[in-house]
């Protein structure tokens, strides 16, 4: 058997976030003489797992039940979600909570010391269990000191990869640069998991921090496997204007408001899918995200929104709900604004704008994670496993990391407990990753214009203006145009930093290389899906299509061109398809 040294693992984790560490822990609970390792091209407590602010999900109310739970998610992703892998998430979820609570994460509480929850947008029930607003700060720093007692989880960090290693027809490890370095090295692997987040920063504005590029899914998307539901693209209701940083839904579910320009609480006019026999009161500012954000459009064609140095916006007011309130429920909501707004919000209107925040599609997984290629898994963001259908419902992602992430490590340790031998070809793929590396960017091609960043600025147009919360024909066909010609471009650019030692210009040209593989896959998608459901809205195709569109995207990579796009039935275990409502 051929042999890496150190670089030889039994279960790859590519990803240091909040799905990746629950991963690395369940495989080594899983078994603890399996070798486990986690790549990562940050550390990982820089992971974007950190930027997390509302809370989680859970049933843990004696008012609440698991059917309310999954039913409030499958109507909320407009019946996209697969049912048997929703009830999974539900049924899990608790237990998944309680366990991080075991570990240490420091859950606000009631005063009779309870677990405390609150409301979050779409969701009946008051299930979403929190830490202050810093939610993923704590549960990331949690996950990370608990792998901290496993021996056999070791770290990559600052390692970038660039290629999966897959020979046999399975997956067997990667092909990274250390940054320190610049040296390309093979890290071999009996299975794979991808936690590498999602792709926000395909758009300009996001509340994705500058890592989330897309690359896990472009690397499973190079690799043979399909994405899955690439067109349902969440915007958030409330960025802020310049950064995209969120002000998280925390501040609606404690009681803010959101105005248009004349003060006014411009939702009471829109159709964010309550019962239409109930009156109007506080939740309407807790409806689902793609509801909202498309309201904001509509009052934005109606000239009812504030036009700023960065586009429209209108204004969130939580000064009512006091300063007691704000300092202990919205520390970080207060921190951000004043650093970034110089507002405060105890006495100032806070400026907001829908900004990209979530992908529901990625990487095409079954309910343990498994994907087509053998060998490979995925969780958190960069998969689709589908628990969320057209529209994720706020505060199910972070359950999702721990639910998922723990399935797939337990799913990837199995596997690689069949003990496979590597193959002799991985040293010349190693070199070949190598070699390609050189040549594409370190080689002078002589005349071209363009950068990374000048590449980048166009793919945020024309994904912004063809692919966002609202699209057509017209308008995908030119983005898809667009991106064809930036996928040309790319090829001809060769970077200006010749060096090896931690070269970012190298690191962000591969990200935007990802990013535009991403990209297409978003526009295929979309042009293909004609009808409106969830956060995919056509407006010359605005009504939903059951007959025709129960179904998930996957869309391969083709050797030229445009990707192919193929459908996969969704799966209905006990909600056959009904009206979308909501409310309580």
């Amino acid at each position: 058997m051929a042999r890496y040294g150190p670089n030889e693992h039994d279960v790859l984790i590519v990803g240091g976030g909040g799905a990746g560490l629950r991963a690395a822990i369940a495989v080594a609970e899983t078994d603890a003489d399996l070798d486990v390792a986690v790549v990562s091209k940050v550390y990982p407590m820089r992971s974007h797992t950190v930027a997390a602010e509302g809370g989680a999900a859970a049933v843990i109310k004696e008012n609440d039940s698991l059917d309310e739970h999954a039913y409030d998610t499958i109507s909320g992703g407009d019946w996209l979600c697969d049912q048997d892998a929703v009830e999974a998430f539900v049924h899990e979820a608790p237990e998944e909570m309680l366990r991080l609570e075991h570990w240490g994460c420091p859950w606000s509480r009631e005063e009779d010391g309870s677990v405390a929850v609150r409301s979050f947008g779409g969701m009946t029930n008051k299930r979403t269990w929190f830490a202050a607003d810093k939610t993923g700060f704590h549960m990331l720093h949690t996950m990370f000191q608990t792998t901290l007692k496993y021996d056999p989880i070791q770290r990559y960090d600052e390692y970038f990869v660039t290629r999966l290693l897959v020979d046999d027809g399975r997956c067997q490890g990667v092909a990274a640069i250390e940054l320190a370095t610049g040296k390309v090295e093979v890290i071999a692997a009996r299975s794979v998991i991808l936690c590498t987040g999602g792709c926000g920063r395909v758009f300009p504005f996001t509340t994705n921090g500058n890592i989330k590029s897309g690359d896990g899914m472009a690397l499973a998307y190079r690799a043979g496997v399909p994405l899955k539901d690439m067109e349902f693209v969440q915007y958030h209701p409330t960025g802020l204007p310049f950064t995209g940083l969120l002000i998280t839904e925390a501040a609606r579910a404690e009681g803010g408001y959101l105005l248009n320009k004349d003060g006014y609480r411009y939702l009471q006019d829109y159709d964010l899918g309550e019962p239409t026999e109930k009156p109007v009161h506080r939740s309407m500012e807790l409806g689902p995200r793609d509801r909202l954000s498309q309201a904001f459009e509509k009052e934005d064609q109606k000239g009812r929104t504030i036009e700023g140095p960065y586009g429209s916006y209108v204004h969130l007011d939580i000064q009512h709900l006091g300063e007691e309130v704000i300092t202990k429920k919205l520390p970080f909501v207060r921190e951000l604004c004043l650093k970034y707004e110089n507002i405060d919000p105890i006495r100032e209107l806070i400026p907001v704008r829908p900004v990209v925040h979530y992908m529901m599609g990625g990487i095409h997984t079954d309910i343990n994670g498994a994907t087509p290629l053998e060998g490979l898994f995925a969780a958190g963001e960069a998969a689709c496993v589908s628990i969320n259908g057209a529209n994720r419902l706020g505060s199910n992602s972070l359950t999702e990391l721990l639910v998922f992430g723990g399935r797939a490590g337990r799913a990837a340790a199995e596997y690689a407990s069949q003990k496979k031998e590597f193959s002799s070809a991985l040293p010349a793929l190693q070199t070949d990753e190598s070699n390609r590396i050189e040549e594409n960017f370190f080689t002078d091609k002589g005349g071209n214009p363009d950068t990374v960043s000048s590449i980048r600025e166009e793919m945020h147009k024309t994904m912004e203006d063809g692919a966002g919360i609202y699209r057509s024909e017209a308008s995908l066909k030119e983005s898809e145009a667009v991106i064809n010609d930036l996928q040309e471009r790319l090829q001809k650019l060769s970077i200006q930093d010749q060096s090896y030692t931690f070269n970012t210009e190298l690191v962000l040209a591969h990200e935007l290389s990802y990013m535009l593989d991403v990209a297409e896959t978003i526009i295929q998608s979309a042009l293909q899906r004609t009808e409106s459901r969830g956060s995919h809205q056509r407006t010359d195709h605005p009504d939903r299509d059951d007959e025709n569109f129960l179904t998930h995207s996957l869309a391969y990579k083709a050797d030229r061109g445009s990707p192919r796009i193929e459908y996969k039935p969704v799966t209905i275990t006990r909600w056959p398809p009904g009206e979308r409502v909501y409310g309580s």
